[in-house]
């Protein structure tokens, strides 16, 4: 408990510094960088012929969408031609149809979720050109999208999509995957173009050592919270993870973006009521402690969201370590006593306490990298990641998770302002039917190809036919595919046969619509606040800037995933675990 408590404490002091980055990179605010950066962004602007001008939220959602369109077109032609001699010291053929499909889609939709093993079903092309790139792009594309939405409900313009996007990656993705990458290299993680390497075991059989661009792929996985893996077995491999300090830096890469995401907004929503009053910002100009301490917080609507985002996690964090840490009840019906607690696909180097904080961290964050295996947690342990991933708002992905929380925020306000008998108002804009429905319908689509699509998988036979496991676990595992799918994670039970038509299409489409059709309601819902006149604060206005609200808020978020997700839960891992 104490490394865990440790690792999470370190981490509060380094989101500090960044997310003063972040947020000066986002609001165009002065940095340390900005004589080379502004050299580069200006470069790619001329090169490409970019308008810079600010777009109208259809516009930005639909610049987007060509964005990532074209992007897709490039990688699923070279995932299709990639046996070609480029970059492929070890012979790989071309990959499939259903299966480029579900590559493609996966990794454009910031998902990674992968149907196959890296080492033996991608060329070094692939993995550098389409994997590797729409890891930057991919991250990009969720976080700009996310300042869009904070500006327009803020009533600012939403900006430009082609500037947000290249000004997180050159500032921000880019020099942090080098300083992440070096540092793996140091710590002994593969950088080359080599081919694998055949060794004989002391068995006296052949084993094939992967070799590759492997530092290149592990640094963004985790910094544009991406996950997958050069190799099949992920995290949980030396040559990815080597030893506890690339678990830490992992850890933190994973944490760093999302956990900013949410001090950008905080010191946005803080920027836009301090322009409205002048006179309170010279003040606060003129004290340096106060500007100190400004400078060291979140802004009090963003602590709020970070209040309750660190509930959920907590909450979670401890049933999944408490949880791993008993053991397994089957084994210990079976006269084995496990002094280390459930330690069956853990890596000896991480045990129980790193393992639990990975498997947390990483589909709490939506990043679906592993460092152990997650079909092999306990009933009630399992249930923490799968969970975690239907509520989608445990700090999210790169500036995704905190869109879904917003969403939330408003709903929480809406209900509240029922309550209290007043119009639900939120920064300053009321909150109307118009908002109301695009809130319902954006939070109804998730929990919908969660459940339909599972539903499906276990209705029709190319669907059971991938169901290894009989019973509740195998119910967990659909539940889990699907899950990891529409909530853009990509991490995976791996006891399912998923490499197939059925799955590759189905889990492509959840992918694909759990990320766009989200993303563009969201932007519909900030295009609509925008226009709207901000509203004086009186006595009557709900303060979401509190504590309180930060209670409810997480109490609203629980409520609606027991409404959806409960009989399906109590079918899965809840049985499982009672039976045990």
């Amino acid at each position: 408990m104490l490394q865990v408590i440790c690792t999470l404490l370190i981490f509060l002091v380094i989101m500090f510094p960044i997310g003063r980055y972040l947020y000066h990179i986002t609001t165009h605010k002065k940095t340390f960088a900005d004589p080379v950066f502004d050299l580069v962004d200006n470069t790619l602007y001329k090169i490409l012929k970019i308008d810079i001008s600010q777009m109208e939220w259809k516009k930005y959602a639909l610049t987007l969408l060509l964005v990532n369109t074209c992007l897709v077109f490039v990688g699923y032609l070279i995932l299709r031609i990639q046996s070609i001699g480029i970059f492929n010291p070890n012979g790989i053929s071309s990959m499939e149809e259903s299966l480029s499909f579900n590559t493609i889609i996966s990794f454009m939709t910031n998902t990674n979720l992968q149907h196959y093993s890296g080492e033996s079903s991608l060329s070094y092309l692939s993995q550098m050109f389409v994997i590797i790139m729409m890891m930057f792009t991919s991250a990009a594309s969720g976080y700009a999208a996310c300042v869009a939405m904070v500006r327009g409900i803020l009533g600012k313009s939403m900006g430009n999509f082609y500037v947000d996007f290249i000004r997180i990656i050159t500032r921000f993705l880019l020099p942090l995957s080098l300083i992440v990458g070096l540092f793996l290299v140091s710590q002994g993680v593969p950088q080359n173009l080599d081919s694998n390497i055949t060794l004989t075991t002391i068995e006296g059989k052949l084993q094939d050592i992967a070799s590759g661009p492997i530092v290149a792929l592990e640094s963004i996985k985790h910094l544009g919270t991406n996950g997958g893996g050069f190799l099949g077995a992920n995290s949980s491999t030396p040559l990815e993870n080597p030893n506890i300090l690339t678990n830490i830096v992992e850890l933190y890469s994973m944490m760093l973006l999302p956990g900013s995401c949410v001090f950008v907004f905080g010191h946005m929503v803080y920027d836009k009521f301090q322009e409205k009053n002048l006179t309170k910002l010279v003040t606060i100009k003129k004290n340096k402690l106060q500007n100190l301490c400004h400078k060291m917080s979140f802004g009090k609507e963003g602590r709020t969201i970070f209040v309750s985002m660190s509930i959920l996690f907590v909450i979670g964090l401890s049933l999944c370590f408490y949880s791993e840490s008993q053991g397994n009840a089957a084994v210990e019906n079976q006269g084995i006593i496990q002094t280390l607690g459930n330690m069956e696909g853990k890596e000896v180097r991480f045990g129980i306490a790193q393992s639990s904080l990975f498997t947390t961290v990483t589909t709490s964050f939506t990043t679906g990298t592993v460092n152990n295996m997650h079909d092999t947690l306990t009933p009630l342990g399992g249930l923490v990641p799968l969970l975690h991933m239907m509520l989608n708002v445990v700090f999210g992905g790169a500036g995704v998770g905190l869109m879904n929380m917003l969403i939330y925020v408003i709903l929480a306000v809406f209900i509240c302002g029922l309550m209290i008998g007043r119009t639900p108002e939120y920064l300053g804009k009321k909150i109307e039917g118009k908002e109301m429905k695009m809130v319902a319908l954006c939070i109804i689509i998730h929990p919908l190809l969660i459940l339909g699509f599972s539903a499906m998988a276990i209705s029709i036979q190319s669907g059971l036919e991938g169901i290894i496991n009989p019973g509740y676990h195998g119910l967990t595992q659909v539940l889990y595919e699907f899950s990891s799918a529409a909530a853009n994670n990509g991490s995976g039970f791996e006891g399912l046969a998923d490499n197939s038509f059925f799955w590759n299409i189905t889990t492509g489409l959840a992918m694909f619509f759990g990320r766009y059709l989200s993303i563009i309601i969201q932007l519909g819902i900030a295009g609509s606040l925008m226009n709207k006149m901000d509203i004086n604060e009186t006595v009557g206005t709900l303060k979401t800037n509190t504590v309180s609200f930060a209670i409810i808020l997480v109490f609203i978020v629980y409520i609606f995933a027991a409404l959806t997700f409960l009989p399906s839960l109590a079918l899965g891992p809840l049985s499982e675990f009672l039976t045990l």
